[in-house]
């Protein structure tokens, strides 16, 4: 008869950050793959614009106030976004706490203020193919900033039960992350919907 080797495990930590842990690669993965959907919207309008002689189709270029606003607010957003993933690493509840409930009310702010970008780009989503890839690329943003708010509201909560501890921490930081990706992406759109049509 075989004998399997058997390790106790169980003096080892339950909880990591960053890429030892397994939701951090999914994370990862997760936004490679929007990061595609996105490189993809984004080819769509550069070929859209590539063929059209006259750029934007029939529209004057969208408004820069609420897009600038919108974009100050996310860069903002940053700096409470990294001391709620350092508080996570240090599992600093307090810290955890208060940077999270601003994190939240900033992405309630962020969507506020996306529903007036919408109304600033004098286009309708099926007038043209350029308001069709205007608010794709739009919606597709807003979508990522409502689930990552949706994740972000649901920490903040557990946080203030007795779930605030352990694995949540990782949560938090695995939360502060995407948030990143949030940002990033955000730029490169922010440049073409908003500063290529008047070039």
């Amino acid at each position: 008869m075989k004998h399997r080797p058997v390790q106790d495990v169980s003096s080892l930590p339950d909880l990591a950050f960053g890429p030892r842990m397994t939701t951090w690669w999914g994370t990862l993965g997760f936004c490679a793959v929007e990061g595609a959907g996105f490189a993809m919207a984004i080819g769509a309008y550069l070929y859209l614009v590539f063929i059209n002689g006259q750029w934007p189709l029939s529209a004057p270029p969208p408004d820069l106030l609420w897009s600038g606003v919108f974009t100050l607010l996310l860069l903002a957003s940053l700096w409470p976004n990294h001391l709620a993933g350092k508080g996570a690493k240090a599992q600093d509840l307090p810290k955890v706490r208060r940077t999270l409930v601003i994190m939240s009310l900033s992405g309630v702010a962020l969507l506020g203020i996306r529903v007036f970008e919408f109304y600033g780009l004098h286009v309708r989503w099926d007038q043209n193919a350029y308001g069709s890839i205007v608010w794709l690329l739009l919606g597709l943003h807003t979508l990522h900033v409502l689930t990552d708010l949706g994740d972000t509201i649901v920490l903040t909560v557990l946080m203030f039960t007795r779930h605030g501890r352990g694995k949540r921490f990782s949560d938090v930081e695995d939360n502060a992350f995407y948030w990143n990706f949030v940002v990033i992406t955000w730029l490169p759109i922010y440049v073409l919907l908003y500063w290529l049509p008047r070039m």
